[in-house]
């Protein structure tokens, strides 16, 4: 699934191949976790955690792996030693399969994400 046309993230979620319902699951709880003060909304067809009107973090299933979209700079230059290794786009880190996704570094990342103030550094 590369684009959902689902209202919200529930639907979304239905959508999704039974192998990776859990842990998109899992990377929608810990975004609700620790983006307090984010709004959960569907945003170019994936899940999208937004401040003041601004997307700072999505997730999506893709055809051959899990992406988590990291929309800021500032976070994403702040973790350059741990994102080294790591299957990555512009503001994209992919995962090849849900038993690959690092919980600990997402968790790690959202904090950040949430810490810094609204508004996206690209």
């Amino acid at each position: 699934m590369v684009h959902s046309a689902a209202s919200d993230v529930d639907g979304y979620l239905a959508e999704v191949p039974e192998e990776r319902r859990a842990a998109l699951t899992g990377l929608r709880e810990l975004c609700r976790t620790e983006l307090v003060g984010f709004e959960e909304v569907m945003a170019y067809g994936m899940p999208a955690y937004r401040r003041d009107g601004t997307a700072e973090i999505a997730f999506a299933a893709q055809k051959r792996y899990i992406s988590f979209y990291l929309l800021r700079g500032d976070v994403r230059e702040a973790f350059e030693g741990r994102l080294a290794g790591q299957d990555m786009g512009k503001g994209c880190l992919r995962f090849r399969g849900p038993e690959s996704i690092d919980f600990d570094l997402v968790r790690d990342l959202l904090r950040a994400t949430a810490a810094r103030r609204p508004g996206v550094a690209c």
